[in-house]
């Protein structure tokens, strides 16, 4: 077996990368949203019962909590999100998906999903599970 550098890994894995970033960007096209705004829409699915407060959007995405006051903006504007009272905190402003927002969540992440069917198609099960093994290894302390 030959020897693979820590350097050709490290391209590897990035050419993977990119490769999986761009053929989402194109995945995305037809609802003319960002990666960034679809994650943002599966944080507000998820956190909270599906309605965190901005700060945790902003958390949650890694981001300044301006930088999601303008991420929910966008959305806002689209109809996708709306935002809503805090029960506990009457200050606080939470935010949740609308039903417009629900549909196209769903739609992009059927789309997500059937686009990496189609990136990892070449590999086989045992291909598969040995890549996750290894990527699992390597990921296990990101959060």
């Amino acid at each position: 077996m030959t020897e693979v550098s820590a350097e050709q890994l490290r391209d590897l894995v990035m050419s993977t990368s990119r490769g999986l970033r761009r053929r989402w960007f194109t995945a995305l096209e037809p609802w003319e949203l960002s990666p960034h705004e679809f994650r943002a829409l599966r944080v507000i699915d998820r956190e909270a019962d599906g309605r965190p407060r901005l700060g945790d959007v902003a958390k949650a995405l890694r981001i300044a909590p301006r930088s999601a006051t303008e991420v929910v903006d966008r959305l806002q504007k689209r109809d996708l999100v709306e935002r809503v009272a805090d029960g506990v905190d009457r200050r606080a402003v939470c935010v949740r998906l609308t039903d417009t927002g629900r549909k196209l969540l769903d739609e992009m992440s059927a789309a997500r999903d059937a686009q990496a069917a189609d990136f990892f198609a070449p590999l086989d099960d045992h291909d598969r599970a040995e890549l996750g093994r290894i990527l699992g290894k390597l990921t296990s302390d990101d959060c």
